[in-house]
């Protein structure tokens, strides 16, 4: 999860694609330029320890395009571990 912020926070759209599982990844990822991600807050993690298959956080990471007010992106991400790789599968917005 907070490597996957992090490529956010650098635009790293190459990881962002490599770490998305491939049945649900979205060719049509855009990183907006004028984005800044101005913090991550993980609230819970379920699972996702080194003998599971499966796992989620629930995270609020901030950002603010340009000039505009701050945002906050509540979600409840799913992660699945393939040959021993975590994948983001999906999310859902809280």
């Amino acid at each position: 999860m907070r490597s996957r912020y992090s490529a956010f926070c650098e635009a790293n759209r190459d990881y962002l694609l490599a770490t998305w599982h491939p049945e649900t990844r979205s060719e049509n990822l855009t990183c907006a330029p004028a984005q800044r991600w101005l913090g991550l807050r993980i609230y819970d993690a379920i699972a996702g320890g080194k003998n599971d298959a499966q796992g989620q956080v629930e995270f609020i990471a901030r950002t603010r395009i340009g000039g505009g007010s701050a945002q906050r992106h509540h979600e409840r991400s799913y992660f699945v571990r393939v040959d021993d790789r975590w994948y983001y599968l999906n999310g859902e917005i809280i």
